[in-house]
């Protein structure tokens, strides 16, 4: 909420910054909205994003408490001086907004509105969203609306701005949409040719099962057992790969947790014992915590379903001012000097190429028979 009015480069300065910090749209739209109502000194502001149909996408307020918005009731449509944002696209500056004729009423529980302050906020051509301001702290002139020219210029360039930072929000949770659905692609393929080999291998047995029945018990027993073996192994595929689909918490969690998270349903959905440990960790910068959490996921795959292994243990250490991801495994390791051929079964490549991205470097220990350990560090920022 608003602290009081301010003024000058400063203020506008400070509104901007605020509205550049945030990426999710809900954020920006709450930050463009408690900005001009500070830095234009009004009791009262909103903004407006429209839908298809003649409502509200999204309808942000500052000034009104939850109570009082929730008095208020449903969205309102696109009407009245709302529409003339909207449709008309241009500014609207009004001495009191109840005597102009698109004026339409409010709902009972809707604070009273004098002086109106609104303007389009535009990408391009297209109005994407509708920014208003009603009862400026201040003396009104006679007659006259208590915001100004310079109001209107102010309020301007913070509507231009307001475009960038929507649009910039928008572009960002589309990317990571894009990048969920690509994740659930690659996973979906995965999960195909893992439980489709497991099923395959199900049916084969079960049929040399029934056949051995009358002919031979005892070896039909030991084949049954191999079904119910095979049956639980699919299982353990399918409960991993449908935790996997979920996207990540990394944002709203932070890579400790989200780790510890994910960590402890493979532990559960995997014969493997899964254990984690983080010392002394502290947040990384975005990019780096996201190619870690992607090198951890890719070396557990590794450990979980080609390796063999019993345990695998997942470390996360602070080391300076960045951090070491260490993941261990006691499975069936592999000859250092295979190293290139094994390096794409293993993706290897790609978590090379992630952690270089980020300025970090990758290291790979194995040996046959004695299981692999892979240490990504990062530098920190």
């Amino acid at each position: 909420m608003s602290q009081g009015p301010r003024s000058g480069l400063a203020a506008v300065s400070s509104a901007l910054l605020a509205m550049s910090r945030h990426l999710e749209v809900r954020d920006v739209l709450k930050t463009i909205v408690a900005s001009a109502r500070e830095l234009l000194d009004a009791q009262y502001a909103a903004l407006g994003v429209p839908d298809d149909h003649g409502g509200f996408a999204q309808f942000v307020v500052d000034g009104v408490s939850d109570a009082q918005w929730k008095a208020i009731g449903p969205l309102p449509r696109q009407h009245g001086i709302l529409a003339a944002m909207l449709h008309e696209a241009t500014p609207e500056r009004l001495a009191d907004v109840r005597k102009d004729p698109r004026f339409e009423g409010w709902p009972s529980a809707h604070p009273d509105m004098v002086d109106f302050l609104g303007l389009p906020i535009r990408d391009g051509d297209e109005v994407i969203g509708a920014l208003f301001l009603a009862n400026k702290n201040c003396e009104k002139p006679e007659g006259g609306c208590g915001f100004t020219e310079e109001d209107e210029e102010l309020l301007t360039i913070l509507a231009q701005h307001a475009a960038i930072a929507l649009t910039n929000a928008r572009l960002y949770e589309r990317s990571r949409e894009l990048t969920i659905a690509e994740e659930r692609s690659r996973l979906a393929h995965e999960l195909h040719d893992a439980v489709s080999q497991k099923l395959f291998s199900l049916r084969l047995t079960a049929q040399a099962a029934a056949a051995l029945v009358d002919r031979d018990p005892s070896r039909a027993k030991g084949e049954l057992h191999q079904v119910a073996v095979l049956a639980a192994e699919a299982a353990d595929e399918l409960r991993a790969a449908v935790v996997e689909l979920r996207p990540a918490a990394l944002d709203e969690d932070g890579l400790t947790a989200t780790l510890r998270t994910q960590i402890q349903v493979m532990d559960r959905a995997h014969s493997a014992r899964v254990t984690f440990a983080a010392r002394n960790f502290r947040a990384l910068p975005a990019a780096q915590e996201e190619a870690m959490l992607r090198v951890a996921q890719e070396a557990l795959h590794n450990a979980l379903r080609h390796s063999g292994a019993e345990h695998v243990d997942v470390t996360l250490d602070r080391r300076g001012s960045g951090a070491v991801l260490r993941v261990t495994d006691d499975g069936s390791g592999f000859e250092p000097k295979a190293i290139r051929r094994a390096g794409r079964h293993l993706g290897l490549v790609s978590m090379r190429d992630r952690t270089s991205g980020v300025g970090g470097t990758l290291t790979v220990e194995s040996t046959p028979g004695k299981g692999t350990t892979i240490e990504m560090e990062v530098p920190g920022g």
